[in-house]
């Protein structure tokens, strides 16, 4: 695959990410996608959404997992409801991720991602030790299917994702960066944690955010805006990712499902950005 191609995040059925129709009129050639319910997780449903992605000379990059319950309201309600760190779900979610890892081998697509969730501080305590366990478990059986699983960036620092990762003790456990959570969470620069995790990204998001207020980082949400328009700085971001290797795909993430035509129009806007970088810098 040539280096950076441009992607779009989106979704076979559950609603997030654009509409794939918007990543063929764009001309976008990899997408990441949103797996679908349980009920349309069917090789008939993987064999027409195959379909119209070869007709678009699209390629899928990797299946991200989310679940029901999970909700992004403000900090406090993420950290206690996403993901795999809340133990009275983590059993069925995980069951839920060995499935969607299932499907996406069906899709032939060889990653899967998912956000695990604000990863327990105490390294120590039992509920860290029992998601390390969890998370091997799940990572077993991705395996299995020949895969590798990528953790969203945003929840933890830098450090502590490496922490996290090392303890797990998997081979196929990677970091799908995401520049923009980074700010949204207040967990750290985006541009250095990216050079400290760089060895292990093996897909990213290009979207950008501003900060919140220095006083309430880490308790309230910044804001998530148009690529270019906000505190990444995405010319640095790129000159990083060369410079820690990376050349995989650059996978766009608007999140304003709720404005369509605002989404699609900041994709287009995007992706002549990004083209433009990429003609400076690779």
């Amino acid at each position: 695959m040539q280096a950076w191609q441009i992607g779009v995040f989106t979704s076979v059925d559950a609603g997030l990410g654009v509409h794939l129709d918007v990543a063929q009129e764009l001309g976008i050639p990899t997408v990441q996608i949103h797996a679908p319910h349980q009920a349309t997780r069917t090789q008939a449903a993987a064999d027409a959404f195959l379909t119209r992605t070869k007709a678009a000379g699209i390629t899928v990059t990797c299946v991200f997992g989310g679940f029901e319950g999970e909700s992004y309201a403000d900090i406090p309600t993420t950290a206690r409801t996403v993901g795999l760190v809340p133990e009275e779900t983590r059993a069925a979610r995980i069951q839920e991720m060995k499935e969607i890892s299932d499907f996406a081998r069906i899709l032939g697509c060889d990653t899967v991602g998912l956000h695990v969730g604000f990863v327990p501080s105490d390294r120590s305590g039992t509920s860290y030790k029992s998601l390390i366990e969890a998370t091997r478990n799940l990572l077993d059986h991705v395996a299995a299917n020949g895969q590798k699983l990528h953790l969203e960036t945003g929840q933890e620092s830098a450090d502590h994702l490496l922490e996290f990762i090392h303890d797990v003790e998997r081979s196929n456990l990677f970091i799908n960066f995401d520049p923009a959570n980074m700010i949204l969470y207040g967990t750290g620069n985006p541009i250095e944690a990216l050079k400290k995790v760089g060895h292990l990204v093996r897909s990213v998001h290009c979207k950008d955010a501003t900060w919140a207020a220095p006083d309430l980082r880490g308790k309230e949400w910044g804001c998530e805006v148009a690529l270019g328009d906000g505190d990444v700085g995405m010319e640095t971001y790129l000159r990083t990712l060369k410079e820690v290797g990376y050349q995989g795909p650059l996978t766009i993430e608007r999140e304003i499902a709720h404005d369509r035509e605002r989404q699609k129009r900041d994709i287009g806007t995007a992706v002549a950005l990004l083209q433009r970088l990429k003609a400076q810098i690779l």
